[in-house]
């Protein structure tokens, strides 16, 4: 997890490039990726601290998606301060979350059927 950590801020904190648009980029492909990357990071910090409490959950993630927000606006590297990025980053890690717990509810109910 601390090596997705490390990826994730370099990548949002590198240098922005909107002059190169690809094939595959879209309006707000930038938010999907947010989303993307931040329920990744939900998912990962809820699997190593399956009993961390989800206000103290909520809280690192919401502080991580200002941080780097206000870190791209600061550096000035080509990148600005968003709302919607931060929005973008909070549905992420909430879906994240929502994925563990029900990935986690199913795993118990493979490991402990009920006979009828």
């Amino acid at each position: 997890m601390p090596i997705y950590w490390a990826f994730l801020t370099y990548l949002l904190l590198r240098p922005g490039s909107e002059e190169s648009e690809h094939w595959f980029v879209f309006p707000y492909f930038d938010k999907v990726a947010h989303m993307g990357v931040f329920a990744g990071l939900g998912f990962l910090l809820s699997l190593a601290f399956p009993k961390l409490k989800f206000f103290t959950y909520i809280q690192i993630m919401l502080c991580f998606a200002f941080l780097t927000e206000i870190l791209q606006d600061e550096m000035r590297l080509g990148r600005a301060m968003e709302v919607l990025d931060v929005v973008a980053d909070t549905t992420g890690a909430l879906i994240g979350y929502l994925a563990y717990l029900f990935l986690s509810k199913r795993l118990q109910n493979l490991q402990n059927p009920v006979n009828i």
